[in-house]
């Protein structure tokens, strides 16, 4: 019996190391593989076309406000929540931005004002209604996305605004060297996401409140203080996002950014980081985005309908959610 025992024991702890060996390799170049076998499928499915410098610059440019909004949920995610506002405050923040501009307010202080610190505000509102309620943060941005959306269509009329300052696009949505702006803004906010997140105490304390807030608060870790800036980042980068997507169309739509939180959870649960909360890293999230960025690319060289990218995403958002489960280190 006690052989017996041990074979079993000995077989438990092989088939343990085995998953976490695969949990290892997922985390570490899952996304990684995912990104490339889709560049090569894509580059066998279109060859004359995919690989071409202004497809690839074009797919870079699609995917930066999507990497911006993911940028920001993951931060939400690490701590095993969620910002389900992020589209509306997108919208919100495009609008009033553009409308300052349009009122004659300089397009940089209507940018700093109507983008980054709007954004602010409205995710510090998110983080201070979680923090009073106690509620899941689902709950709370299921409710702001309504309030925020709304909003923006009373503030609009539900019109379209235009005819702002040209300097608001030239410099926004124009080249340097070459690279399209919203690409550089991107890099540049996810390059300072990645320091804040991997190098600061900020940072850290965050993924300790993700992995066991009772242990972080033993620890003395204000969790209401991190809960509310991990919100006012997602706000910030949801306003950056909003001033871009304003900037790259010309004109301020009221229903712009519609179904792009789905996009930017699935970045960022694509990208590795856990739904549970915890772990991941902004440079998985950039390849996630990048990889909801090839997707969407091909099915439209492909002339594929928007709404099977829909179905794509849901699939890749639950295949991706059940590999960190099957896969992921335990906490």
């Amino acid at each position: 019996m006690t052989t017996q025992a041990n074979a079993a024991t000995l077989s438990a702890g092989t088939e343990q190391k085995a998953k976490l060996g695969l949990g290892s390799i997922w985390q570490k170049y899952g996304t990684l593989g995912i990104l490339i076998l889709l560049v090569v499928i894509s580059s066998a499915l279109s060859p004359q076309f995919f690989l071409t410098r202004d497809n690839l610059v074009q797919v870079l440019l699609q995917s930066s406000v999507m990497i911006l909004l993911a940028c920001g949920v993951f931060f939400t995610i690490l701590i095993a929540g969620i910002d389900l506002s992020v589209g509306s405050m997108l919208a919100l923040t495009g609008m009033v931005s553009a409308q300052l501009t349009v009122a004659g307010m300089p397009f940089w202080l209507a940018i700093l004002l109507g983008g980054v610190l709007l954004g602010a505000m409205l995710g510090a509102i998110n983080g201070v209604l979680v923090n009073v309620t106690q509620l899941h943060p689902f709950i709370i941005t299921l409710g702001t996305m309504a309030i925020y959306r709304g909003l923006t269509l009373i503030i609009s009329d539900a019109r379209s605004v235009f005819g702002f300052d040209p300097r608001f696009s030239d410099i926004v949505a124009g080249h340097i060297l070459g690279i399209p702006v919203p690409v550089l803004i991107a890099v540049v906010v996810s390059g300072f996401l990645y320091f804040l997140a991997r190098f600061t105490k900020l940072g850290r304390n965050i993924y300790a409140l993700g992995g066991n807030a009772q242990a972080a608060w033993f620890s003395g870790i204000n969790i209401k203080l991190h809960t509310l800036m991990v919100f006012i980042i997602s706000g910030v980068c949801a306003g950056v996002a909003g001033v871009v997507t304003v900037a790259r169309t010309g004109a301020a739509e009221p229903n712009a950014g519609t179904g792009f939180e789905t996009f930017a959870i699935a970045s960022a649960i694509i990208g590795g980081t856990s739904f549970f909360g915890g772990r991941g890293a902004v440079t998985g999230v950039v390849v996630g985005g990048l990889i909801i960025g090839v997707i969407n690319n091909i099915l439209n060289i492909m002339n594929v309908q928007s709404y099977y990218q829909q179905i794509v995403m849901g699939a890749l958002i639950i295949g991706a959610v059940t590999a960190d489960k099957l896969f992921g280190r335990k906490k």
